[in-house]
């Protein structure tokens, strides 16, 4: 079934190509916009402006806390009538530490808050949290794809592997335009987005 959309698209392959397209010209403009360093690190209200900057042109969804329960296989995500509750409780996390970062971000993702762009949108907001506190991001085109789908599909029950996987990966050129560009594509590669390379799309010409 093809989301709902802005742009009137019925077909669920055309709808999927426009969002890459448009979206990753929207994440290039919101790092160079300098956009990001205005946001409250670590908050949901940090997320849901990053998921509304992708995916607003799109979606009247972007940027809002979902109304339907959702799960992807076996996997269950926070019940609508406790999501909001639980966006506060990751809000105020701690963020001190590289452990206390990725136990926010593995809560973030069993929120699962919004109803599309949940998991390209969390990586921006967990490599904003790690920039700040920590002075380093995540060089996501080193992270295997494979690998960190496992690994973030267990964090629920046991979250050391995906501790490891980020941290073997972790840069602190924080503010390489390239090095996150290149994340861009590699995280939408987890998602199945392969048809654009985001340093060729600006968005002007999206």
């Amino acid at each position: 079934m093809t989301l709902e959309n802005k742009l009137g698209i019925t077909d669920a392959v055309e709808l999927a190509r426009v969002e890459e397209k448009l979206s990753k010209a929207r994440a290039h403009k919101l790092f160079t916009s300098g956009f990001l360093n205005t946001l409250p690190v670590g908050s949901f209200e940090a997320l849901a402006s990053i998921h509304h900057y992708l995916f607003g042109e799109i979606y009247d969804f972007a940027g809002t806390i979902r109304t339907e329960n959702i799960a992807k296989g076996n996997f269950r995500f926070a019940p609508v009538m406790y999501l909001e509750v639980a966006l506060k409780h990751i809000t105020a996390m701690p963020q001190s530490s590289f452990n206390e970062i990725i136990e926010k971000y593995v809560e973030m993702n069993i929120a699962h808050p919004f109803r599309e762009g949940n998991g390209r949108s969390t990586r921006i907001w967990l490599d904003l949290i790690l920039k700040k506190e920590l002075k380093q991001v995540v060089d996501w085109q080193r992270v295997d794809k494979n690998d960190y789908l496992m690994a973030m599909e267990r964090s629920p029950i046991k979250d050391v592997e995906i501790k490891v996987l980020l941290k073997q990966a972790l840069t602190d050129k924080i503010d390489d335009t390239v090095i996150y560009m290149k994340g861009i594509d590699a995280s939408y590669y987890y998602e199945g987005y392969t048809l654009y390379k985001t340093e060729d799309i600006t968005d002007d010409k999206a």
